[in-house]
């Protein structure tokens, strides 16, 4: 299993990667500007996984109050990084950098990682119907 290291120095990430993973292989994010990817990733806490040789191979973001919220979003994986154990490095990260704010939920939205977050608690919510989304242009 290669080596990887986690972070959450925003400094860090590999804006022109992450950008290319999401606007161009992200079903959530095809198309997405630059411009609001970097909007995005100013606005947000960021988290990245690297190997040994440096590159950044993993990516997730969390908008947050950090107090009482946070959703969990933009979690990209690389496909030659995938099945590797770095998706589990980064939630993992993720969860172990927020536990200390005690926020009380997190939340995602995702179409085929259910068993990744399932694996740290993630669950489906109790009354799905107490929870809406109004979408926007």
């Amino acid at each position: 299993m290669p080596a990887f290291t986690f972070s959450n120095d925003t400094s860090r990430i590999d804006r022109a990667q992450v950008h290319a993973w999401l606007s161009e292989g992200a079903y959530w994010a095809k198309g997405r500007a630059r411009d609001v990817q970097d909007a995005a990733i100013d606005a947000s806490r960021n988290y990245g996984i690297w190997d040994a040789s440096g590159a950044q191979v993993a990516y997730a973001r969390v908008v947050t109050d950090a107090v009482t919220f946070a959703w969990l979003c933009d979690v990209f994986v690389a496909e030659d990084a995938r099945g590797q154990g770095a998706g589990k490095m980064l939630v993992e990260g993720v969860i172990d950098d927020l536990a200390p704010l005690g926020i009380r939920r997190i939340l995602l939205a995702t179409a085929d990682a259910h068993g990744l977050y399932e694996r740290f608690g993630f669950a489906a919510p109790g009354d799905p119907n107490r929870y809406l989304v109004k979408m926007m242009a």
